[in-house]
């Protein structure tokens, strides 16, 4: 019978797939597809059928008997015969003339397997091209395998249509995840995160965070808890290291409940008058990022989300500010007024008029209007920190040293680790590998090498003192408040890298307070829709790190704690992607 029912399959006309599980030879095979696939099913006499399934790379050809079992009170199906064919493509699906080449046929060689039907015969028609539909509850018995309350439904029918001619011309597969289904040639983009975490592996690493853990995470800075510049672990507990989780994690949990140190004696968490956090966001306000679609506002929307979450937690304190990089620190006085304003048009109107009377970009100003308002309405005090444009003017033309000592005395509270920094192998790495590369010279000392790199080190100087202006001016206000919170919106330029304001902070903190303990895990910066260029990037990619080569590994620095989009980033910006998290 089974030979007979091989003669008799056209294969040529067969593109159909199958949910089918069966026992051969002792083994039981299980395709792991969804319930309703499409089977080529041929009438061979009375109740027996040939059912022909493709399954990936093999061609199934299934001999079916079906018959009344009083013992099951329903019909029974047999498997009685089974043929696999290897698919041989020779310019085209199914090449040659049959498309087939045999491979290998299996005949069960103990009591064939039954099973029980609920439903059988719907439709039967007795030409070459019937269908039928069968919708079967089964139960496989096998000598050494049981599979117990399986539901299955097997949809069956054949196509009239010639074979494809390629791959593009064969139907949709209903057996293929939802995922890899076609979508009808409409580009459906992936679904990826917008919150990514800079993890401190060498090379740094992008570990994404869903939507659920974005205001877990900002909530976390909220609380003052900064975050970790060590590397990610997978906390989940599985077999390799449940037993550590059983015995440490107990351990170190009483550790926390009692409050001892790994020295034994009486420890206490971050936080009270000798402790504050930092947040850093970088943005640069301009809406050249893919992410900010061309929209300028999407960076302080973006901001005034990220601060809402971030602020929550304290709200009733009153020791939170909100710190502008780009206002002039004479403008200071006009930020106090516009706080204690109503917030009227009017009163905006006057903050900008003196922002930029005071030397501040009026373009940028405006773009900050969201997070000035945001700070007036939270009550947050509005912290300026850029040194007097007039200042700046007297770096750029003579260097550090022809400001006044008065003025530097302003801007510089720890002016020997100002000078020491200068001088550390760390720094000077960001100094060549970032901050030098915004440097553009003046078209009238284009042709001048001594005038270009004098003009370059007096850009030099002109940074260092804006990064450290900003950065004492935080920490003045910081120091002076237990566990209080500075929220700083600075461009990406002087925060990328950890070298910027950012990186001088812990330091500063240091001086003010002998007994501070503010370290560098105690300031956070992200990064708000940074593009592959604000990052450095000669690639579409975003650069991760600088120090990448062997002589300055051991000074290998990540570009920002957290890089934070306003809209899912495209694939080819994101580099060494880790699990969602």
């Amino acid at each position: 019978m089974g030979a007979a029912a091989d003669d008799d399959v056209d294969v040529d006309n067969v593109v159909a797939t199958a949910f089918f599980f069966f026992d051969l030879l002792d083994v039981v095979v299980l395709l792991e597809v969804p319930a309703v696939s499409e089977v080529v099913v041929m009438p061979y006499s009375g109740r027996c059928w040939i059912l022909v399934m493709d399954v990936g790379l093999l061609l199934v050809v299934v001999l079916v008997v079906t018959r009344r079992d009083d013992r099951v009170g329903g019909m029974v199906a047999y498997f009685d015969d089974v043929h696999v064919h290897h698919c041989v493509c020779d310019g085209g699906p199914g090449g040659g003339a049959s498309g087939l080449t045999p491979a290998k046929r299996f005949t069960p060689a103990r009591p064939r397997h039954h099973a029980p039907t609920d439903h059988h015969i719907l439709q039967h028609d007795d030409d070459d091209d019937a269908s039928l539909l069968i919708n079967t509850t089964a139960h496989m018995l096998t000598e050494s395998h049981v599979v117990t309350n399986t539901i299955f439904s097997i949809t069956l029918a054949t196509t009239a249509s010639p074979p494809p001619s390629s791959a593009v011309d064969l139907p949709n597969n209903p057996l293929r995840p939802q995922y890899a289904q076609s979508t009808g040639g409409q580009y459906k983009q992936a679904k990826r995160c917008t919150a990514y975490l800079v993890d401190a592996t060498i090379p740094p690493s992008l570990i994404p965070y869903r939507a659920q853990r974005e205001a877990a995470i900002l909530k976390n800075l909220g609380m003052g808890r900064g975050t970790s510049k060590t590397p990610f672990i997978e906390e989940g507990v599985n077999l390799n290291n449940f037993m550590n989780k059983a015995v440490f994690g107990t351990y170190n949990a009483l550790k926390d409940v009692v409050g001892l140190n790994d020295e034994g004696e009486g420890g206490q968490k971050k936080g009270g008058d000798n402790y504050q956090s930092f947040v850093f966001l970088g943005a640069n306000f301009d809406g050249d990022s893919p992410t900010a679609a061309g929209d300028a506002g999407a960076d302080a929307a973006l901001a005034v989300s990220l601060m809402n979450d971030i602020c929550k937690p304290r709200e009733r304190d009153g020791n939170t500010a909100v710190a502008l990089a780009f206002a002039p620190q004479s403008s200071q006085d006009d930020l106090n007024a516009f706080l204690s304003s109503d917030g009227s048009n009017d009163a905006l109107a006057m903050l900008m008029k003196a922002l930029v009377q005071s030397g501040a970009n009026e373009s940028l100003a405006a773009s900050h209007i969201p997070i000035m308002q945001f700070a007036r309405k939270k009550k947050y005090p509005l912290l300026a920190l850029a040194p007097n444009p007039s200042d700046l003017e007297t770096i750029r033309k003579g260097g550090l040293q022809s400001l006044d000592g008065d003025r530097r005395e302003t801007y510089v509270a720890d002016a020997q680790g100002f000078i020491a920094l200068t001088q550390e192998p760390k720094f000077k790495l960001y100094t060549d590998k970032s901050l030098l590369k915004d440097f553009q010279p003046s078209t009238t000392k284009g042709g001048d090498e001594n005038a270009v790199r004098a003009e370059q080190g007096n850009f030099f100087a002109e940074r260092i003192l804006v990064h450290e202006a900003g950065a004492t001016a935080i920490a003045k206000w910081a120091t002076k408040r237990p566990d209080s919170l500075v929220i700083a919106i600075a461009p990406i330029a002087d925060v990328r890298f950890m070298g910027g304001l950012n990186g001088r902070v812990p330091r500063v903190c240091q001086f003010l307070n002998g007994r501070s303990e503010v370290d560098e895990e105690a300031v956070t910066t992200i990064l708000l829709n940074p593009s592959a260029k604000e990052t450095l990037s000669e690639s579409k990619f975003l650069r991760l790190e600088i120090g990448t080569a062997p002589n300055n590994w051991t000074y290998q620095t990540k570009i920002a704690d957290y890089l934070w989009f306003s809209t899912m980033p495209k694939v080819n910006m994101l580099p060494r992607m880790m699990n969602e998290q």
